[in-house]
């Protein structure tokens, strides 16, 4: 994978995560923490099974980080990587998630965790836990639908979901709403042909479908290979690994 840094910064972490990194300058162990809709999900480098809590519309980041702290109290770590469920700018959240509550922009993960930390988009970490190498397409298929790609070890967060198709955006078919308000079979025939467009239109050479309800697919699309949850945290780690794929600068 391509070796810019190991940082989500390109350009070097802020002043301090600096700090905290040249006071914690070889991290051992890594807490990874996956920020849902539904749950905050958290594994810790060594642990085999995650440990989740209930999140939901009203959660802030500082409850958010406090619920954590609580889980993994028990766990020792010496940095943290976030998967966020929104558009990330240089290892921080630009745009307020959709199915939490308020406060996300602007605050200190770094202070209030007490640790060196990461943050990337929730898909783009399920994407480079998946990732094995050349250009990949990642699509998730939860909530709404996530979407990154990796080309040659370089992570490009996307906003795929967002753009039109029929008479709403792709999210609006292949998302949860979708499946709710249409079924199983029509959701099948609309993720079937949501990935043929992205597929032809990207030129991606390999394909992972993950997300929640990838599991409620009867046959993967063509061209394409189930991920899996857990991806996320594998991503997680990776973002700590010296040889990591990471984010483009911009």
């Amino acid at each position: 994978m391509d070796v810019r840094s190991p940082s989500i910064n390109v350009h070097g972490p802020p002043r301090r995560d600096r700090a905290a990194v040249a006071k914690k300058s070889l991290v051992k162990s890594v807490l990874v923490v996956d920020v849902g809709g539904t749950s905050i999900k958290i594994l810790a480098s060594g642990q085999k099974t995650h440990r989740s809590f209930p999140s939901g519309p009203k959660l802030t980041p500082k409850e958010m980080v406090s619920g954590v702290k609580g889980l993994a109290a028990d766990l020792g770590y010496d940095a943290v990587s976030i998967g966020y469920p929104g558009p990330v700018l240089r290892g921080r959240p630009i745009a307020e998630p959709y199915n939490l509550g308020r406060g996300w922009v602007g605050f200190d993960f770094a202070a209030a965790f007490d640790h060196p930390v990461k943050v990337i988009n929730d898909a783009a970490m399920q994407a480079l836990g998946s990732y094995r190498g050349g250009k990949m397409l990642f699509l998730g298929l939860g909530t709404g639908l996530g979407s990154a790609m990796i080309v040659d070890g370089i992570v490009e967060p996307m906003e795929l979901g967002h753009l039109p198709y029929k008479k709403g955006t792709y999210e609006d078919y292949v998302g949860k709403t979708g499946l709710e308000r249409r079924g199983k079979k029509k959701w099948r025939r609309d993720v079937a042909d949501v990935v043929a467009r992205l597929i032809a239109a990207l030129e991606p050479e390999d394909t992972v479908l993950g997300g929640g309800n990838v599991h409620k697919l009867k046959v993967l699309p063509p061209r394409c290979r189930a991920g899996d949850n857990d991806n996320a945290f594998r991503g997680g780690f990776r973002l700590w690994e010296k040889n990591a794929a990471v984010p483009r600068a911009r």
